[in-house]
C-alpha cells in the first residue's frame, strides 16, 4: 500500500503562489545546492502550472477529512479507510510495456453487463492511494477502472513508484517523463482494459492536475477513445519548455482529437497558471470543431478534488458538481 500524500492547505495557495515567485527570483547563493523546492520554485515561476502544485504539496499540512460521501470520491485524507471498506475487489496487475513492466491498479464494477474502461491518471503523487481510491469510485459508477503506474521503470533499479524514497523525488520524476513514454504506457494499460471480459470496447480518460494534461493528451494520441475528462490540467502545447514564461498557445495537433473533451477547473484567480490556457484552448478547439465543454468552479483550489475541505466550503461545491458531471460525460459518450 502506498502512503498517502498530506492534502495541501488550499486556502492559502494565493499566498503559496507568490511565494513560489519570490523565491524563484532570489538567486542560490554561490555553492549552493539546488534543492528539489528550489527547483520547483523555478519552474512555477516561469510558468509550469503543475510545479507551483508540488510546491504547496512539500510545504503541505494536513486537511481534516471529508464527511464520508458515497457519491463522491473520497478526499485524500479519506481515501485509505475508504478503500478498506470498498466492496469491491480492486486488484494490482502487471501489464508489459516494451519490456518494462508497469504496475496497474484494476477494480472491476460489481454488476457482470458490459461496461466502458476508464483509464485514471495520477497526479504528480504517483500511483497513490488517493487515485486508487478514484479509481474504485469509478468502478462504483459502472465502469471498469485502470490505473497504470506511470513512474514504473523509473525509480530506484527501474521501479516504480514504490521505489522512491521520499515525495520530492517522485514529483521531480514526473516534470522528466517523456510525453512518448506516457502515451506509450496508457494506451499499453488501455489495450488491457479493453481485453477484460466484461469491456464493452468503448473507452475513455479521465485524470488530474499533470494526470489532466495527459488525458487531454490521450485525447489527441488515441483516436479511438471515446470520452476525456481533463481536472485542472492543461492542454498540450508545442511551445518550447512548454511555453513557459509566455502566452499559451494550444498545439494545433488538437485537430487530430475525435473524442469530446470536459474541462473542469479552479477559480482564475485561484489557479492562474491553468486558468490563462482556458480561454485560448477554448477558441483552438472551437476552431476545429472539437467538443470541449468547459466548467470553472470560482472560489475552488486546483486539486480540488483531492483536496475537498480546503477554500472555506468552495473546493467541497466544486467537488459535488464537478463528479456528476464527470460520471455522466463517460456514460453519454462511452457506454
Amino acid at each position: 500500500m502506498t502512503r498517502p500524500i498530506k492534502a495541501a492547505v488550499v486556502a492559502i495557495a494565493g499566498i503559496a503562489v507568490g511565494a513560489v515567485a519570490m523565491s524563484a527570483q532570489r538567486p542560490a547563493p554561490v555553492g549552493a545546492t539546488m534543492t528539489h523546492e528550489l527547483h520547483f520554485a523555478h519552474l512555477a515561476a516561469a510558468g509550469e502550472p503543475h510545479a507551483a502544485h508540488a510546491l504547496m504539496a512539500l510545504n503541505a499540512v494536513a486537511l481534516q477529512a471529508a464527511p464520508q460521501n458515497m457519491s463522491l470520491p473520497a478526499d485524500d485524507a479519506g481515501a485509505v479507510e475508504r478503500l478498506a471498506q470498498s466492496p469491491r475487489k480492486g486488484e494490482f496487475v502487471t501489464i508489459n510495456v516494451n519490456g518494462t513492466p508497469m504496475r496497474t491498479w484494476v477494480v472491476r464494477p460489481q454488476g457482470q453487463g458490459p461496461a466502458p474502461v476508464v483509464l485514471v491518471i495520477q497526479e504528480i503523487f504517483g500511483l497513490s492511494d488517493w487515485i486508487r481510491g478514484v479509481a474504485d469510485q469509478v468502478a462504483a459508477e459502472g465502469f471498469i477502472a485502470v490505473a497504470p503506474d506511470l513512474l514504473a521503470g523509473r525509480g530506484a533499479n527501474g521501479g516504480d513508484s514504490t521505489s522512491f524514497t521520499n515525495q520530492k523525488e517522485m514529483m521531480q520524476a514526473h516534470f522528466a517523463l517523456p510525453a512518448a513514454e506516457i502515451v506509450t504506457k496508457l494506451k499499453a494499460a488501455r489495450e488491457y482494459g479493453l481485453k477484460l471480459p466484461n469491456a464493452n470496447g468503448k473507452s475513455a480518460t479521465v485524470g488530474f492536475c499533470f494526470g489532466g494534461s495527459q488525458s487531454f493528451l490521450m485525447a489527441i494520441e488515441e483516436p479511438s477513445l471515446n470520452a476525456a475528462v481533463v481536472y485542472y490540467g492543461a492542454a498540450p502545447t508545442d511551445a518550447p519548455g512548454g511555453g513557459r514564461g509566455a502566452p499559451f498557445v494550444p498545439t494545433d495537433r488538437m485537430t487530430n482529437i475525435k473524442a469530446p473533451v470536459l474541462g473542469l477547473y479552479g477559480g482564475l484567480k485561484e489557479d492562474p497558471g491553468i486558468g490563462a490556457g482556458i480561454a485560448p484552448t477554448q477558441e483552438k478547439m472551437k476552431q476545429f470543431g472539437k467538443t470541449y465543454e468547459v466548467r470553472i468552479f470560482e472560489g475552488a483550489a486546483h486539486g480540488f478534488l483531492r483536496a475537498q475541505t480546503g477554500n472555506n466550503g468552495a473546493n467541497m461545491k466544486a467537488s459535488q458538481e464537478a463528479w456528476p458531471l464527470t460520471v455522466n460525460w463517460i456514460k453519454k459518450y462511452a457506454s
